[in-house]
């Protein structure tokens, strides 16, 4: 090993000492979430008390549980078990769910019922509900190469661009990282957005050009897209890679604090919309958000799957949610009860939870996953809802009771 690469590694276990005693926070994962303004944090209701996050019900508590269509949420939970199956507790119900007839919702209906308990999620000061949003795989055009109106690039992961497992040092900090790049012999972060944009620094890194700055932007939002490919006719997945060590912080919330527009206004569509108004401004609001996000090219092979999530399985349109790992377990089937985009019409439905995001904070938060192109654009846009979440947990010995049926 190099005496430069010692000492950095030497810095680097001095850095993650310092994260540790100052209880800092890791930079977050890539948002994942349509940007809008975070709405406020409801108010706790009367009578609203601190208890388990995770409370025992009767699946006869499930809003819609009898209505649902559960055949359409059965290859993301078979998805799901492909991880999930490593695990001691849910190798049986995995194992279980192989020999069960896809098509016949009665059957699946049954399978859960006897594996799992459904747990309602509370939030840590007891309320039962929370803003749910939504995200998408978005299209966006480009070209190999800069030229014509194709003057936007799409970063790689840059050479200098140092990422340490902080858990390979402090067990207590596993799935936080350090972000930075090395200057001299110290480690320094690395620059925020608004000074990559000015200092040229990732020159050199550039993977993919695209006609279109605000798309760009809202693509390392989402965190994952595709490109259409103007000088080979061909399509391909740009994935999420890294990103700059800065947290995400909302446009929509800065453009709220500005007196520039309400919380209602600031959908996807809304902050579009004053980005066309104010085009001088535009650099401004886009360095409002320090995160930058770096991508990797991705073949494309079947184009019904969404990208790949943080448990590791494509996700699965309108089937698949980002929630808060901290509360809900990566993998596990989660009912939803909420309502549609911009409007009271219920939406309550088996989704499994293969995502994150830096957006997606707290017990009762969820992200829903719409799809790919403009009409799942147009709906992940819209949605900024409220919702209740119930997470279904393997039983124990649930094989026996299964044959006795």
């Amino acid at each position: 090993m190099s005496t430069r690469r010692r000492s950095l590694l030497g810095s680097l276990s001095l850095a993650a000492a310092i994260i540790l005693a100052g209880c800092s926070t890791t930079p977050p994962p890539p948002v994942k979430s349509t940007e809008t303004a975070q709405a406020p944090a409801a108010a706790a209701a009367p009578g609203a008390a601190p208890g388990p996050v995770l409370r025992p019900v009767a699946f006869s508590s499930l809003p819609g549980w009898d209505r649902d269509e559960l055949r359409d949420a059965w290859p993301a939970f078979l998805a799901s078990c492909d991880v999930m199956t490593k695990r001691a507790e849910w190798r049986e119900p995995c194992s279980i769910a192989r020999t069960v007839d896809s098509g016949n919702t009665r059957a699946i209906r049954t399978f859960f019922e006897a594996f799992f308990t459904p747990q309602q999620v509370f939030n840590p000061d007891g309320t039962d509900n929370g803003l749910v949003t939504g995200y998408y795989e978005p299209l966006l055009n480009g070209a190999r190469k800069r030229g014509g109106p194709y003057q936007t690039p799409l970063h790689r992961v840059p050479d200098d661009l140092l990422t340490v497992d902080l858990g390979g040092i402090y067990p207590e900090l596993k799935n936080m990282r350090l972000r930075g790049r090395l200057a001299g012999n110290k480690v320094v972060p690395y620059p925020a957005r608004a000074e990559l944009a000015q200092s040229g620094a990732l020159a050199g890194s550039e993977l993919i050009w695209v006609d279109n700055p605000i798309d760009a932007f809202f693509l390392q939002v989402q965190g994952s897209g595709r490109v259409q490919i103007a000088d080979t006719r061909e399509t391909v997945r740009v994935a999420y890679a890294d990103q700059n060590g800065h947290p995400y912080r909302s446009i929509g919330r800065y453009l709220v604090d500005k007196g520039e527009l309400t919380m209602d206004q600031a959908s996807a569509q809304g902050i579009k919309a004053w980005l066309a108004a104010n085009p001088k401004r535009q650099q401004e609001l886009l360095n409002a958000n320090p995160g930058y996000v770096f991508f990797k090219e991705e073949k494309l092979v079947d184009p019904r799957k969404g990208p790949k999530g943080a448990l590791g399985v494509p996700l699965t349109p309108q089937r698949s949610v980002a929630v808060d790992p901290n509360y809900i377990p990566l993998g596990a089937p989660v009912f939803l009860s909420t309502t549609q985009p911009g409007s009271n019409l219920p939406l309550q439905r088996m989704m499994v939870a293969q995502d994150t995001g830096g957006a997606i904070k707290n017990a009762v938060r969820a992200d829903y996953f719409w799809g790919f192109g403009a009409e799942a654009g147009e709906k992940a846009g819209r949605m900024k809802q409220r919702g209740m979440l119930w997470v279904l947990l393997p039983k124990l010995g649930a094989g026996q009771e299964l044959s006795r049926r």
